[in-house]
Formats: structure tokens, C-alpha cells, sequence
């Protein structure tokens, strides 16, 4: 077997000569394992760099003129390396990101955050075939301007489950995991907390209804005599915590 490589050949993209130079200062600074850096300040010019240069990880600037970062993304027949996004604060843009569980830096670029983003890479550099169907969703995602039309992209340990916010049930906590229970498909576990899920879904309409429970609204067709639990579009209950109880019904109008 080929021995897993710790070191990281890099670029960054980005029209800006001093965001590109700063953030070349802290790698260069903060993280030693990439011992290989190139740059390039439009996406033509890295095009050109790709034909010489193959890189491992790529630094990649959303918003830059005549073409952004999505565009150079499309451009690609295949996408061989990984890509952490640099943008100012764009709400869409990090959405449709996160949606693909994809990973960004915000500008300007702090390196505690630059580090942690290294360490999440390098968890995660052998998985190419599955980041490669992430890239390709947030294309996707990118043309799309309502937050419901959005394909959620999770990792699991059966490879990477696509779905539409409107297939999603509920959501259970299960420790430092979540299983999301979806309509008409198998429940799997995915490795993030439920609080990731409720902050990357709280411009849909979904409930908590428990500290243990995020439930889709959409699918909740009533509740238990007892209002103690909601009753779900495929008959089930998810409990009702007596202290989100009087939330709840608010929330679906029963108060």
C-alpha cells in the first residue's frame, strides 16, 4: 500500500494581492506541512498553472471579476484536488457551501481558523472520489436561489447521502452523532452534532422539539391526544419535551 502522505502541495486563487499575500504569509507561518505554494491571480491564470502544477489543496476566492470561483470550478473536466473556499461575507454563497459540506475560510482570513481548516483536510484528504461529488453539488447548489431547492450533501461511513431539505423527517441527537430519518429511504448516522444540522437549517421550517429532536414541520400532520409527542407524515412520534411543549404548539399554531 502507498504510503499516506502528510505533506501538501498548495495554490491559492484570488484576484486580490493582499489577501493573496497575507494568506501565503500565515501557511507559510502556521502550516509546515505544505511545502509547496504557488499562486494565481484570475481563474484563466490558474488554468494555465493546473497544466504544470498539481496541486493537493487549493485556496480558492469566490468573488473575483469576469470569473469567480464557482466558474472555475465548472471549467474543470475532473477535480483533482481539494478546495477550501476564501470569502468576505457572503450569507448564499456559505450556505450553498455548507449545504455541501464543503469547508470555507472567512475573510479576512484569521489563522487559528486557517489551522483548524488544515486539520479538518487532513482528516479527510483520502476521501477524493467522494469530495469530487460534493464539488459537482455545489455547482449545483450555486444556481439555485431558494434555500429549499438547495441538495444537502453528508458524509456517512456508507459513503455520501444526497438529499432535498423536503425529504428530511426529523433529525435525532445520538451523543456527537445524528441520525436523519428521511421519507422513504434508510436512516443513516452522520458525524456531526444536531446542532450543526438545526444552525444549517434554520431558514426551513423545522421544530425543536426536544433537546434530542429537530423535526421538519412540513411532515408533522399532528399531535398525540397527551401533547407529548408530534405525529409524523409516515405515523410516527417524536417526543415533545414538557419544556418545548408550549413552543411547539405556538409554532403550529395551536396556541
Amino acid at each position: 500500500m502507498e504510503p499516506i502522505r502528510t505533506d501538501i502541495r498548495a495554490l491559492i486563487i484570488d484576484d486580490e494581492y493582499k489577501a493573496r499575500d497575507l494568506l501565503k504569509h500565515y501557511i507559510v507561518t502556521y502550516v509546515p506541512e505544505v511545502v509547496e505554494l504557488r499562486q494565481a491571480e484570475s481563474v484563466d491564470d490558474a488554468i494555465q498553472i493546473l497544466q504544470r502544477y498539481q496541486p493537493d489543496l487549493v485556496f480558492l476566492d469566490i468573488e473575483m471579476p469576469h470569473r469567480n470561483g464557482f466558474d472555475f470550478l465548472r471549467s474543470l473536466p475532473k477535480i483533482q484536488f481539494d478546495v477550501i473556499f476564501t470569502t468576505a461575507y457572503n450569507q448564499y454563497a456559505i450556505q450553498a457551501i455548507r449545504f455541501s459540506a464543503l469547508d470555507y475560510l472567512l475573510k479576512p482570513v484569521d489563522p487559528e481558523e486557517l489551522k483548524s481548516a488544515i486539520s479538518r483536510y487532513m482528516q479527510t484528504r483520502l476521501e477524493q472520489a467522494a469530495n469530487e461529488a460534493l464539488y459537482k453539488n455545489l455547482v449545483e447548489n450555486i444556481g439555485k436561489r431558494d434555500v429549499n431547492d438547495l441538495r444537502i450533501a453528508v458524509p456517512s461511513s456508507d459513503g455520501v447521502q444526497f438529499f432535498m431539505i423536503d425529504e428530511i423527517l426529523c433529525l435525532h441527537a445520538e451523543g456527537s452523532y445524528t441520525e436523519i430519518v428521511l421519507q422513504g429511504r434508510k436512516p443513516f448516522v452522520a458525524s456531526k452534532i444536531l446542532k450543526h444540522f438545526e444552525e444549517m437549517l434554520e431558514d426551513s421550517q423545522f421544530i425543536r422539539t426536544h433537546k434530542s429532536h429537530l423535526v421538519n414541520k412540513k411532515h408533522i400532520k399532528g399531535m398525540t391526544a397527551s401533547r407529548e409527542h408530534v405525529i409524523l407524515s409516515d405515523d410516527t412520534q417524536v417526543e415533545i419535551s414538557r419544556r418545548k411543549r408550549e413552543d411547539v404548539m405556538q409554532m403550529l399554531g395551536l396556541r
